[in-house]
């Protein structure tokens, strides 16, 4: 494994843990009487949104990141520092505020109104608040500068597409399998996502920002 999958796992990872999207994914779930209905149709939306992203940034990207050699071009060393910074002070500024039970309410109410809504609003909803959002692009920049061939690309997205996604896979087949104990654990989830997935985000965040950090500054100092 290079250092850019690694990153490229790392980006996964973060998308996948972002207190938003799995707040969101645990509202689908949790707040209708009909979780695996409301649960499907919001994945499929995410899941459909991001894969055509992939494909209209394949056709716009291609390799326009990827290097003659081993170390990243200017414009790409620039980026990751930008980006790196960025998300640290995100992150900083994330950790000093209190949760903002306002916002959580308004993401309750805004869920529960899906509880009842077509299948088409409820993947539209799902394409606009579970998709990886702002990790999109870090995850294109890196596939990029991998240099993948058409196959690659594809192998590549479509592992960031359901690691990012992998929360709410995992529990539409569990309220497949066990239902009763599934919406146990997703209550379970709902109370704890609260209390624990920013500190938990924040890791992996300062882990993909010093990866960042790392590859601008080498491409920029070598």
């Amino acid at each position: 494994m290079t250092w850019i999958d690694a990153e490229l796992a790392l980006i996964a990872l973060a998308a996948m843990l972002s207190p938003t999207t799995l707040t969101f994914s645990v509202f689908a779930l949790v707040l209708g009487d009909r979780p695996l209905r409301t649960g499907f149709w919001f994945y499929v939306g995410a899941l459909t949104a991001t894969l055509a992203i992939g494909v209209a940034a394949a056709f716009v990207l291609g390799d326009v990141a990827a290097s003659d050699d081993s170390t990243p071009k200017t414009w790409v060393a620039v980026l990751d520092i930008v980006a790196g910074v960025a998300i640290l002070a995100w992150v900083v500024r994330a950790l000093r505020r209190p949760p903002n039970q306002a916002r959580i309410q308004g993401m309750i109410n805004q869920m529960s109104g899906l509880t009842t809504a077509s299948i088409a609003a409820v993947a539209g909803a799902g394409a606009a608040l579970a998709n990886p959002g702002g990790f999109i692009p870090l995850a294109l920049k890196d596939i990029s500068e991998t240099n993948p061939t058409a196959g690659g690309y594809v192998v590549q997205w479509l592992f960031f597409t359901l690691v990012s996604l992998l929360p709410l896979a995992i529990a539409l087949i569990f309220l497949v399998v066990a239902p009763g104990w599934a919406s146990r654990v997703l209550d379970g989830a709902r109370r704890w996502l609260e209390l624990h997935a920013r500190t938990i985000a924040a890791v992996i965040l300062v882990l993909l920002a010093a990866s960042l950090l790392r590859n601008g500054i080498a491409g920029l100092t070598s």
